[in-house]
């Protein structure tokens, strides 16, 4: 039977992607080697460093975020190379075992899950590697199955004090145009993100932003690669081109995508979700809930994972909530499969989709009989009420 009304996708990801960019996917697809593709290609590449915040390299795959895992990892390894990895969660956890997969020698350094990387212990491990054998330290920026976001810039810095040459290699598939990111400032050497987040267009794109460093170290890695080369990109994208088929109404979408994050302003965009990250934390602290990510400072503003009480499935509940209310909540990944429920709140979002959000997910915790205190919802008009969305001036 047709429910009335429009479908909330509060995943964290895939977002709902704006009219805007459908109307830009759904122009003719042209010729992706004749004259008139060079200006989209172009404008794309360009554009997308100003989303990284750099002067460096991007390159652009037509594949989900996990080609552009292997893409960075491929590109900077070779067989039996050592990397040092930190886990974050379900999708730090995914990298490592691609890692494995390709014939890399990760170290995985154990996590709670209830927060991001930890700087100290990764420079603990760089100085014990007096012999430089680990190639790369590889976190997650922001782990989208806890709504945890790692501190980069202390990552860094950690490297630097152990005085340690590996390569800064950073996931912010989720990351990317919804919170704070700066590929050169922050001293990043490799960043792989997806089009289906911040960006707001249906996946089917990936990208790796890459510095002078790593691509020079590129050339010196034994990896086998072909698809996934960086070296091959390099020629073919400084004049808009593509070494193979791009996918190119994506393309038409990205450029719209990257007007519509100028036109608000990046640091606006940034604003915004951490503004709705911090309403939603307010929701789940008068709900009586339990936020996952246990560290302050560290909860994201692109989603917000929340653990159900003993003995209640949250898979249950995700399940009564889209039947009754008509929306879909993120699903708890591997080790808190069932025990959380994460709420989206990226992309194309405004204070009124987010309270439309929270009624529904107050609703459904009565519906599902999850012993919760009422007023959630209520919570965090209050604190939209009381904060300030004050817009900076446009890009």
């Amino acid at each position: 039977m047709r429910q009335a009304g429009r479908h909330f996708l509060q995943i964290p990801g895939p977002s709902a992607v704006p009219d805007r960019i459908l109307k830009a996917i759904g122009q003719q697809t042209i010729d992706h080697r004749g004259p008139d593709f060079a200006e989209v290609g172009l404008k794309a590449l360009g554009g997308m460093k100003t989303i990284f915040k750099t002067e460096q390299h991007v390159f652009i795959f037509p594949s989900s975020g996990t080609g552009a895992w292997e893409a960075a990892l491929v590109n900077t390894t070779s067989p039996g190379d050592r990397v040092l990895m930190f886990e974050t969660g379900h999708f730090a956890t995914l990298w490592n075992k691609m890692a494995r997969k390709i014939g890399v020698a990760p170290e995985f350094l154990e996590g709670d899950w209830r927060g991001g990387a930890e700087p100290d212990r990764i420079e603990a491990r760089l100085r014990a590697d007096t012999s430089h054998e680990i190639k790369a330290v590889c976190v997650v920026h922001n782990e989208t199955s806890t709504g945890s976001v790692s501190p980069i810039v202390e990552v860094r810095k950690a490297i630097d004090a152990a005085g340690h040459p590996a390569l800064l290699m950073v996931d912010s598939i989720s990351g990317l145009a919804s919170i704070d990111f700066r590929f050169d400032d922050w001293g990043v050497d490799v960043c792989v993100s997806g089009s289906q987040k911040g960006l707001m267009l249906p996946p089917g794109l990936s990208f790796n932003a890459v510095s002078d460093k790593a691509l020079e170290h590129a050339k010196s890695v034994s990896m086998p690669r072909s698809y996934w080369d960086w070296q091959d990109m390099v020629g073919p994208n400084a004049s808009g081109y593509f070494p193979y088929t791009p996918g190119t109404n994506l393309l038409y979408g990205l450029n719209e995508a990257i007007d519509m994050l100028h036109e608000e302003g990046l640091d606006n965009v940034f604003a915004r979700h951490a503004r709705h990250g911090a309403a939603t934390r307010a929701a789940v602290r008068a709900w009586g809930l339990e936020v996952l990510c246990a560290r302050q400072g560290q909860e994201s503003g692109v989603l917000t994972a929340v653990l159900m009480p003993e003995g209640h499935s949250a898979d249950g509940f995700r399940a009564t909530t889209l039947k009754h209310y008509d929306i879909s909540l993120g699903n708890g990944l591997s080790k808190v499969a069932d025990k959380v429920f994460r709420i989206g709140h990226l992309g194309d979002f405004n204070d009124l989709m987010l309270m439309a959000t929270l009624s529904g997910v107050e609703m459904g915790l009565a519906k599902a009989g999850v012993p919760h205190q009422s007023g959630g919802a209520q919570a965090a008009m209050e604190y939209l009420k009381d904060t300030t969305d004050e817009r900076v001036a446009a890009e």
